[in-house]
């Protein structure tokens, strides 16, 4: 086995010439800069999404909302339907019984998830993070949603149904 000079360079070192601590390490400034770079980009967006909300309020819907048929919705079932004007946010309409019905909003009020009615339960499920709502109040039953459900009103009216904005 030959020994090589001890003062002259490896030969391995010509074909990789980027010292390995030089390419792997990061200082703890560069560290620090890159954590309140992030931390900052964060409380922006965060902020940007509160004031949106409060320059922008949703609007209220005016007058009542064709819907769907009464034959179209059995009893027991749910129906997806949008409203307004540029039919963004997603509502579902259960026929709960013969003479019942009720509308709600179909985004959880934890993490926006869509919610959706089960029949056998008789309840709105929440199948993000197992959150349960009650189908006649659109109330919190179980789960980590903190409020209810925002509800529309809903009219029957000569074999057709509407939505309009509640009584607050």
């Amino acid at each position: 086995m030959a020994h090589e000079d001890p003062g002259k360079e490896p030969s391995w070192k010509a074909d990789f010439p980027i010292e390995s601590k030089r390419a792997t390490h990061v200082s703890r400034r560069e560290f620090a800069k890159f954590l309140g770079l992030l931390s900052g980009a964060f409380a922006v967006s965060n902020g940007f999404i509160v004031l949106r909300a409060m320059a922008f309020p949703p609007e209220k819907l005016e007058g009542e909302q064709f819907v769907a048929n009464v034959e179209d919705v059995p009893v027991g079932e749910m129906f997806q339907f949008e409203v307004g004007e540029e039919k963004i946010i997603p509502y579902i309409l259960i026929h709960l019984e013969e003479d019942q019905w009720r509308a709600f909003a179909q985004k959880c009020t934890h993490l926006t998830c869509a919610v959706r009615y089960s029949k056998e339960e008789k309840k709105i499920e929440c199948p993000c993070h197992n959150g349960w709502f009650s189908a006649d109040t659109g109330a919190v039953l179980q789960g980590p949603p903190p409020r209810p459900l925002p509800q529309l009103e809903v009219v029957v009216r000569d074999g057709k149904v509407y939505v309009k904005e509640g009584e607050s």
